[in-house]
Order: structure tokens, then C-alpha cells, then sequence
């Protein structure tokens, strides 16, 4: 069940650049004498059509290490590379172009807005590149998270399940290169998690989407391809298709 340590998590296809990669990558906050390392030379490779579940204590570096991925923070040092393609020292324009096209994010509190239907909410990261709103695409990927026939209703008519099934649908609109997800069933009850992290299965084994997830939860984590384990902003551990017992037993030492 278990596969030593390693930087290339996945199954990378036909040997092509990985979907991410992090070489060297560093973050740093704060003064000289107040220096909090989040990250300390992490360098993992996501392949393409793979998910990874990323745990581990809190303050261990895991939101930090998705944000620096996904190009929502800058690193202090060390080079993130999207399907090949550096990305490190893209400026703030090339930054935002590049997450509303090739990098879907789900956030824990889902983050509709509230006024607009399903529908609407899953267009807006095409209106907001300025490209054309297929209906027909809208409604294709409303009906591949099951929720084609809510496509009218608003956030506030929707359960939480619901809810984060559009935010998924609205960070899949523009066929994004990776999924990072923050925490996706952190808010949800146990049934609406099973059915989030089923639809986030589909996604990788038929669509062969890549995903890359921080979770708490060692059920969640389970239902990932293989686990990477962070302590002291540091890769300390990983696992190949572990069990929730197994994850939580790793995390458990880890915390410990």
C-alpha cells in the first residue's frame, strides 16, 4: 500500500512534462529575525490525469504549497513550472490570465455568488476572460456534475452538496490544465462528501483530470491516488493508494 518518498506522485503519461511541478520552491514570511518558513525547498512533480491528497498538522505548509502552485502566491525562491511551462516570474496580468484559463480552484466555502443562478455562476469565469459564453457548454458540464436540471436555481436553493458541485463545475468551464482544491468537503455532511469526492473520481479516472487537494479528512484523502505528507513546510512522507486508517495513522504521528 505503501511506496517510499518520492517527488513524482502519479502517473505521468507518456512521459511528458508533469501537469506541476515545484523545484526548490520556498516561502518565507516575515522580518530576518522573525522568519516563518511556510515552505523549505519542496520539490514534487504532480503528473498529468493523477490526484494527490496533500496532509498534514496544522501550520505544516499545505495551503501555502497549493497557493504557490496555482500561482495565487509568489515563491521566495525555487521555480513552478505548469506543463512545463515556468511560471515563477510571470507578472501579475500573465498570473490571472493563466488561472482563468488553465487552473481550476474549489475553495471550502464554495464562493458562489449569491444573485446568480447555477448557471450563471458557472459562466462567469468565461465572461470574466472575456470570452464567449457557450449555453451549451454551461450546460454540458452542469449536467456532468449531476445538476443540469438545477441549472435555474440560485446558491440559496441549493444544499451544500449542490453548491459545491457548481463550484466544481465553474473551476471546470474553462477546462483547466489542473484542479487544486482547498478543503472540498470541509463544509459538506458526510453523504454530500461521499458524492463530491466520487464526482472528483470520475473526473481523474474518465476524464483524466489532474487534482490536487488539501484535506484534513483521511476519508478524502484515501480516495486520492497517493498522499504526500508535510511537516515544517518539508515533503516528509507519502503513500501510494493508502487506506484511511493508514492516513490517519500517519498523520496521527505526525502530529504527535
Amino acid at each position: 500500500m505503501t511506496a517510499p518518498l518520492s517527488t513524482e506522485l502519479g502517473r505521468r503519461a507518456g512521459g511528458g512534462p508533469a501537469a506541476v511541478e515545484l523545484r526548490d520552491v520556498s516561502r518565507h514570511y516575515g522580518t530576518k529575525h522573525d522568519l516563518v518558513r511556510a515552505l523549505d525547498g519542496v520539490s514534487v512533480a504532480f503528473a498529468e490525469g493523477s490526484w494527490t491528497a496533500v496532509m498534514g498538522p496544522s501550520g505544516s505548509g499545505k495551503s501555502t504549497l497549493l497557493h504557490c502552485a496555482a500561482g495565487l502566491e509568489r515563491v521566495s525562491g525555487g521555480q513552478v513550472l505548469l506543463t512545463g511551462d515556468d511560471i515563477t516570474a510571470a507578472d501579475d496580468a500573465a498570473l490571472t490570465r493563466l488561472r482563468r484559463s488553465r487552473i481550476g480552484f474549489v475553495f471550502q466555502s464554495f464562493n458562489l455568488i449569491g444573485s446568480l443562478t447555477a448557471e450563471q455562476n458557472v459562466a462567469l469565469p468565461l465572461k470574466l476572460a472575456g470570452q464567449r459564453v457557450p449555453a451549451r457548454q454551461v450546460r454540458q458540464v452542469l449536467a456532468s456534475v449531476g445538476l443540469d436540471e438545477r441549472r435555474r436555481h440560485r446558491p440559496r436553493e441549493l444544499s451544500g452538496g449542490q453548491q459545491q458541485r457548481v463550484a466544481i463545475a465553474r473551476a471546470m468551464v474553462t477546462r483547466p490544465s489542473v484542479l487544486f482544491a482547498d478543503e472540498p468537503t470541509g463544509a459538506l455532511d458526510s453523504a454530500s462528501a461521499r458524492q463530491v469526492l466520487r464526482l472528483l473520481r470520475e473526473m481523474v479516472d474518465r476524464a483524466g483530470q489532474t487534482i490536487v487537494m488539501v484535506t484534513h479528512d483521511p476519508a478524502a484523502a484515501a480516495s486520492a491516488d497517493s498522499v504526500m505528507f508535510l511537516s515544517d513546510g518539508r515533503i516528509v512522507d507519502h503513500a501510494a493508494a493508502p487506506t484511511a486508517a493508514e492516513v490517519a495513522e500517519r498523520l496521527a504521528r505526525l502530529e504527535a
